[in-house]
């Protein structure tokens, strides 16, 4: 199993379609919070970082560091490996959000818990509690 199809409640709140939430997703994934609370916490602080008050088409990674600085999570480079790169599966055993190219997204236990197989991606470094 490469992933688990997790869109972290966002059907269930009655979110419709394909946008670019990951941030929201991830963190209510990786908090086990309602998706409908995690969306306002990313938007409110995108709003009050200058950017429109969404969750809805990304956010740069300085604001959701901020929200997840926060939460208490605390920032860790990616293992380093001869010949390839870290990949979700590297991730240590827990519940982290990993920082891909343009994504976030929750793992567990080296697991994505994505709407799509983002495991292939390259993780630059994740944050754990």
């Amino acid at each position: 199993m490469a992933y688990i199809f997790n869109d972290g409640g966002r059907q269930a709140a009655g979110f419709k379609g394909r946008v670019g939430d990951c941030a929201a997703r991830s963190l209510a994934i990786a908090l086990e919070l309602d998706y409908e609370q995690a969306y306002r916490i990313i938007a409110e602080t995108n709003a009050d970082f200058g950017y429109a008050k969404s969750a809805r088409n990304g956010i740069h990674k300085e604001v959701f560091h901020y929200v997840l600085k926060q939460l208490g999570y605390t920032w860790h480079t990616a293992p380093k490996f001869n010949g390839r790169k870290a990949k979700c599966s590297d991730m240590p055993k827990g519940i982290v959000i990993a920082r891909q190219a343009k994504h976030f997204v929750a793992v567990i236990d080296g697991l994505p818990h994505d709407t799509w197989d983002s495991s292939n991606k390259m993780v630059y470094g994740y944050w754990a509690i």
